[in-house]
């Protein structure tokens, strides 16, 4: 009312606009339902949708790298070693020195997922052989073997061979016997030799823990030649030596570009 009474001494122009105005703000003010076309609200609606999907995948894939991650870093680590007799000597009949002259070890780090199926291995730079420090990933969901050249900072990737490499159920057995002595393995040495082919762009299609070893690295194919005891016939040029284990017995895997 105060309002009304100071608009009567106002010109009468400047008192219809202003009054104009206040009933504006007195109807902004009042309490009223806001419509919305039911196209809006349609699209808002699968807006939400989309958006919750899309949190709702997130938190699953990042639940399940998170997983893969922790049980990677908990897994239990063996450091345990066999040892070999080289090509082209006999097996010592007796006499600790013999034995001590003719065979070799190998020694390496070892680390099993067995829900995962995945087996991890690491070469470190020998200190008598002559063979190169590397890192192995057998991963038999997936059917693959990725090789990791320290020296060289190079992947490569090659199907799985079951019929060398021992499941992570009984490797892990083999393991826990060699750690408490009731297995101490004298094996012999096996030669495989695997040829370079193409590069691999795409290494985030060769599982989580392959991609994982091999992220950021040159990343090659491999063709694996027949496997065989003895001495080999090698054509192809330079070579890398590892020498590892991944059964009761010593392997020497060439990776040779050709």
């Amino acid at each position: 009312k105060k309002n009304l009474t100071l608009l009567n001494h106002l010109p009468h122009c400047a008192a219809v606009n202003i009054e104009i105005v206040w009933q504006q703000i007195l109807l902004s003010a009042e309490p009223e339902d806001v419509v919305v076309p039911a196209g809006q609200r349609r699209a808002w609606c699968w807006c939400m949708c989309f958006g919750l999907a899309f949190m709702l995948a997130g938190v699953i894939l990042g639940g399940a790298y998170l997983y893969k991650y922790f049980a990677f870093q908990q897994g239990g680590v063996y450091f345990c070693g066999i040892k070999y007799i080289e090509d082209g000597l006999s097996l010592p009949e007796s006499g600790a020195e013999a034995q001590s002259a003719r065979y070799h070890t190998i020694e390496q780090n070892i680390q099993i997922l067995e829900e995962e199926d995945v087996e991890f291995i690491s070469v470190p730079v020998p200190e008598f052989a002559d063979s190169d420090p590397a890192d192995i990933v057998h991963d038999f969901h997936r059917r693959l073997t990725a090789y990791l050249d320290l020296s060289l900072d190079k992947c490569y990737v090659i199907p799985l061979n079951t019929s060398v490499v021992m499941p992570p159920k009984n490797f892990l057995e083999l393991l826990i016997n060699i750690k408490a002595g009731t297995y101490l393995p004298q094996s012999y040495l096996i030669h495989e030799q695997m040829i370079v082919t193409d590069r691999i762009e795409n290494v985030d299609q060769l599982g989580f823990f392959i991609y994982r070893l091999c992220r950021g690295k040159e990343t090659y194919k491999l063709q694996r030649k027949e496997a065989m005891k003895g001495i080999q016939k090698r054509e192809a040029v330079n070579c890398r030596k590892i020498r590892h284990f991944e059964n009761r017995f010593a392997m020497e895997t060439l990776i040779c570009e050709q």
